[in-house]
């Protein structure tokens, strides 16, 4: 009898002791445990510095090195904001940033202002070749009203359970909305998702693209909220702020800055603030090569890839049908026979050199970069990129500056009075290239004497200029 009743007791134990291994949580809740959320919003298609001048901060390459390796007791997110455009080369260079963020264990990337304004259809590809699960509760199908992208997305971390939601604050958007596409307002979709990750979530991140105000009145709305994380700011966060139940944090700056918050669980929905910053991501860190590799991929994909930029009957369709264009572009070397003083000074210049400085960097077919670097790229008789270091228009040329000579030249070529003229130029027309990173600090007073040229002498503007081609 006593036998049995120790087998009985032994063979409950056991079966006990493999429910538990069974039910229990593959990673035990670690009351105090530090998890530590890494935020980058706004990258503006920033993938690497263009390179244009020394001592330019960001790029997903240097996040890549500054975030190291990824982390168990990490949350990595991107809050939006991360598309630079709608063109189709803006759209390629967004999908090696999703690649970006795969590589470095991102955990979900929310849609932000500037990929609300691509389509429905565009979006929908984005997402299906995203390594990265997209967020967002409250932008919709037009058609349909349904969400267009997952709400929201349950992981875990030291056996706590996080649910990380992605919004969008749409006023301002306006016309510039995708096509096919509504969106909701924040408040309605977050009151209709939260009340349904009650006992499913022990922690909520709200990632949300939406101006400080905005964040703060979310925190007040809804204190279901553990931590927000943003956004359409006009600057980093100074400091984390707290509201309601709610930590706040958000970052901007074309991925020259992340936010790096730090917590402690303690219990469900209760976590301890250990530190919280916004950190300027500085020339002086690394490029990461992995990430750089992909910035390659980028700009051979492009240069093998036809674009909407390339096609003539795109660039003209601003045209009025059937009138011909004023003015064309008539190249550089169209104009140094009657301004040989001029053309001097230009080759001795760099702005004679500046297609070259793209080849350098293998940077010679990406529309991000050429405009700056030829003559009238993007309209219909400019630069064009299957022409490549052949065209005459490669470089900062005469009619960078002074824009299209092509109606001047031909008039001086027929002998007959030249009635098109050029206005003056001054330092308005320099910063449109030459401003912020893309150069050094800019002074038209001491810039100007580098290039300074004028009115030619009388026996050079006699001459006779080539016929335009």
């Amino acid at each position: 009898m006593r036998r049995a009743w120790w087998l009985s007791f032994t063979l409950l134990v056991a079966l006990a002791a493999g429910a538990w291994l069974t039910l229990k949580p593959a990673h035990p809740k670690a009351p105090g445990q530090p998890l530590t959320l890494l935020l980058t919003c706004d990258v503006d298609g920033r993938l690497v510095p263009c390179g244009c001048f020394s001592g330019q901060l960001g790029g997903v390459t240097r996040i890549a090195t500054l975030f190291g390796p990824a982390s168990p007791d990490q949350i990595r997110v991107d809050a939006g904001n991360a598309l630079s455009g709608t063109a189709d080369y803006e759209r390629i260079l967004y999908s090696y940033i999703q690649q970006a963020f795969g590589k470095l264990g991102y955990d979900a990337l929310n849609v932000g202002e500037r990929e609300a304004r691509l389509s429905a259809t565009q979006l929908r590809e984005l997402k299906a070749h995203s390594p990265v699960p997209m967020l967002s509760a409250n932008l919709i199908d037009r058609s349909t009203g349904a969400p267009l992208f997952d709400t929201h997305r349950i992981i875990e971390r030291n056996g706590w359970r996080v649910a990380l939601v992605g919004v969008l604050d749409g006023r301002g958007l306006g016309d510039t909305l995708g096509e096919g596409l509504a969106i909701e307002d924040m408040d309605v979709a977050l009151g209709r998702l939260l009340p349904q990750l009650k006992g499913r979530a022990d922690f909520i991140i709200l990632l949300a693209f939406a101006d400080e105000a905005a964040l703060t009145n979310l925190a007040r709305q809804f204190y279901e909220l553990d931590v927000i994380l943003g956004g359409k700011v006009r600057q980093p966060s100074q400091e984390l702020l707290k509201e309601n139940r709610s930590l706040i944090l958000a970052t901007t700056n074309e991925a020259r800055a992340v936010g790096m918050l730090q917590v402690a669980w303690r219990a469900p929905h209760l976590l301890g603030p250990l530190k919280g910053e916004v950190q300027l991501v500085s020339d002086q860190v690394a490029q990461d090569p992995n990430i750089a590799a992909l910035a390659t991929a980028y700009r051979e994909e492009i240069r093998r890839t036809k674009l909407a930029i390339d096609d003539p009957a795109t660039l003209r369709e601003d045209m009025v049908p059937g009138v011909q264009p004023h003015n064309s572009y008539a190249g550089t070397q169209s104009c140094t026979q009657c301004h040989p003083n001029a053309a001097k000074i230009w080759l001795k210049s760099g702005h004679a050199q500046a297609f070259a400085s793209l080849v350098n960097r293998q940077a010679d077919a990406d529309p991000n970069c050429i405009s700056c670097h030829t003559v009238g790229f993007g309209t219909a008789t400019g630069y064009r990129r299957e022409a490549g270091a052949k065209s005459p228009f490669i470089d900062v040329g005469c009619e960078s500056c002074h824009g299209p000579g092509g109606e001047h030249v031909k008039l001086r070529s027929a002998g007959g009075a030249v009635d098109v003229h050029f206005r003056p130029v001054g330092a308005g027309d320099c910063q449109k290239c030459h401003h912020g990173e893309f150069s050094r600090p800019f002074d038209y007073a001491s810039f100007w004497p580098e290039i300074a040229h004028g009115k030619e002498p009388a026996a050079v503007k006699s001459a006779k200029p080539p016929s335009p081609e």
